[in-house]
């Protein structure tokens, strides 16, 4: 590891610690020619599987776009920012945990209804209406229905 202060390769760890609930690791350095200390985090760099949507083409997958479609469900309703980074997190563990290079938005979609489900029934009801299309108020009673009937049911 560089220096970042005097550009100098050689730098040995003080202290090495877990953070972010075990995700990362916080090290201070310090240069071996100024004396200078600084940190570094070490991340695990996973790679996402590509996302096929429904036309066929291919995209990578977007974390952002992600938080964003979970935020726009759950605007309004009592939800923790961490209950949100919890379930994105939960998201990206299990299209990591496929193995597979490709996963069809279908599968994805039905992962973040799961999600928004534990999270807040409203906001679940919100992100399946336009996720399927409902085409009329008749397919929102349907769903709301099956909700109180299978409260913990996460299939469709």
């Amino acid at each position: 590891m560089h220096c970042p202060f005097c550009s100098a390769e050689d730098t040995k760890v003080i202290d090495s610690r877990l953070v972010a609930e075990g995700d990362q690791i916080r090290r201070r350095r310090e240069c071996l020619s100024c004396h200078e200390r600084f940190t570094t985090y070490e991340v695990a760099e996973l790679v996402m599987p590509r996302i096929i949507k429904q036309d066929g083409t291919r995209e990578p997958f977007d974390e952002g776009k992600l938080r964003a479609g979970l935020q726009r469900a759950l605007e309004k309703r009592p939800v923790s920012v961490e209950s949100i980074e919890t379930a994105i997190n939960q998201i990206k563990h299990f299209l990591q945990a496929t193995g597979e290079r490709e996963v069809k938005s279908m599968t994805l979609g039905e992962k973040v209804m799961d999600e928004l489900r534990k999270l807040d029934e409203v906001a679940y009801v919100r992100f399946a209406s336009v996720y399927r299309r409902f085409k009329d108020l008749n397919e929102f009673r349907q769903e709301i229905d099956r909700l109180e009937r299978h409260p913990d049911d996460t299939t469709s």
